[in-house]
């Protein structure tokens, strides 16, 4: 009796641990993103970009963004590049607007200015990543 139960906690610990390993820890990957928010651009909001492990195919956020505002929008990873995690920009109609895949190679970061105030969507996508965990954070200036 004593080994099965020994047995039984030997493989809680065991996928326990798998499952550690597997998280996101994106908060790590914040400082190092507003560290690199430079050249008069504040700060606005950081997220959470969670992959699951190659779960999820995307994540998508919302911000409201005011016409004729420079944005920035930087990604963060355990790396020094983004490993392979694309954003796309879409107006308020979910008209695409730009991204930071450009000419086939995924920026770290992307600015735009804002066409006309309204929400506009942020869709991080996974191409190739290995660890589908980032941070994004967001600045901006006038």
């Amino acid at each position: 009796m004593k080994r099965l139960l020994f047995l039984f906690f030997f493989i809680v610990a065991l996928s326990s641990s798998s499952e550690l390993k597997a998280q996101c820890n994106a908060d790590s990957y914040s400082a190092a993103c507003l560290a690199k928010l430079t050249d008069g651009f504040k700060f606005l909001k950081n997220y959470k970009i969670d992959g699951q492990a190659g779960q999820r195919a995307k994540v998508e956020y919302s911000y409201v963004f005011t016409k004729g505002t420079k944005y920035r929008i930087l990604i963060c990873t355990e790396g020094a590049g983004p490993d392979g995690i694309v954003l796309n920009i879409f107006d308020q109609n979910r008209n695409p607007i730009g991204g930071n895949k450009v000419s086939g190679q995924i920026l770290s970061s992307v600015e735009l200015q804002a066409g006309a105030t309204g929400i506009y969507y942020l869709q991080y996508t996974f191409e190739g990543s290995k660890g589908h965990c980032a941070s994004s954070t967001i600045g901006f200036k006038n």
